[in-house]
């Protein structure tokens, strides 16, 4: 899986118990699927806090290999805190006192929980904002983003399945943010459509997009009142 593909599997909380118990098949997959949805935020935050390319990598899946046999998942306890947060404290935990030990094995002797591709996560890593933002918030931003960019393959998904996949493609670009009558006018254009029924049509993706990012968040918490403080943290970690 490439980094911020939108492909971010499902959290619920169901998932995390079965991750729990891996021993059984659908605590394997399901367990995989976490693996392979915080992996990169996990990376981005190894990689910022000053790792190279080939260690960041190393450790990142040394650190799920050490989730898997060491059973860390059934240590979490939701009431008190949000899962994203102990994988961080866990990761960081592991690279303090573990990574030193595991790192003495020989590269690429590790078994294979996540099947990284270390040159799309170093291309994408790149790729992240200049300024010296902290290895915790890297970690936040890859992880707001990701829900938005899982929400916006849903709704794409969506939109094909109706047989209004062009659609989508051509009034994407203006889902998220605001555009002037030019813009709406040169999308009218290009669909064949008027400009009142192309706002109409954003109107609604945009309202199925927020809906979306929603269930995306509610699949993260495991209170459904912790929605809203989710959303409204996901808004400033992105605005930040």
């Amino acid at each position: 899986m490439e980094p911020g593909d939108g492909r971010f599997p499902s959290t619920r909380w169901s998932l995390v118990v079965a991750a729990a118990h891996q021993g059984t098949p659908d605590g394997r997959e399901a367990l995989a699927s976490l693996c392979s949805a915080y992996w990169y935020p996990l990376y981005a935050f190894v990689r910022r806090s000053g790792q190279d390319p080939a260690s960041s990598e190393d450790l990142t899946q040394a650190y799920f290999t050490r989730l898997l046999e060491k059973q860390w998942l059934r240590q979490f306890q939701p009431e008190r805190g949000r899962l994203r947060t102990f994988l961080l404290v866990s990761l960081k935990h592991f690279m303090h006192n573990e990574w030193a030990r595991d790192h003495a094995q020989k590269r690429g002797g590790l078994s294979t929980v996540v099947p990284l591709d270390p040159h799309s996560a170093e291309e994408h890593y790149r790729r992240e904002p200049a300024d010296p933002l902290t290895p915790e918030r890297i970690f936040e931003r890859r992880w707001a983003l990701t829900v938005v960019d899982n929400a916006m393959a849903r709704l794409r998904q969506h939109c094909l399945a109706s047989g209004k996949g062009e659609q989508f493609e051509r009034l994407q670009s203006v889902l998220t943010g605001d555009s002037g009558p030019d813009s709406y006018r040169s999308l009218a254009e290009e669909l064949g459509m008027s400009e009142g029924a192309v706002r109409v049509a954003v109107h609604r993706l945009r309202r199925r997009f927020a809906s979306l990012v929603r269930e995306e968040i509610a699949q993260t918490v495991s209170d459904p009142g912790e929605v809203e403080g989710e959303l409204r943290y996901l808004t400033a970690v992105l605005n930040g």
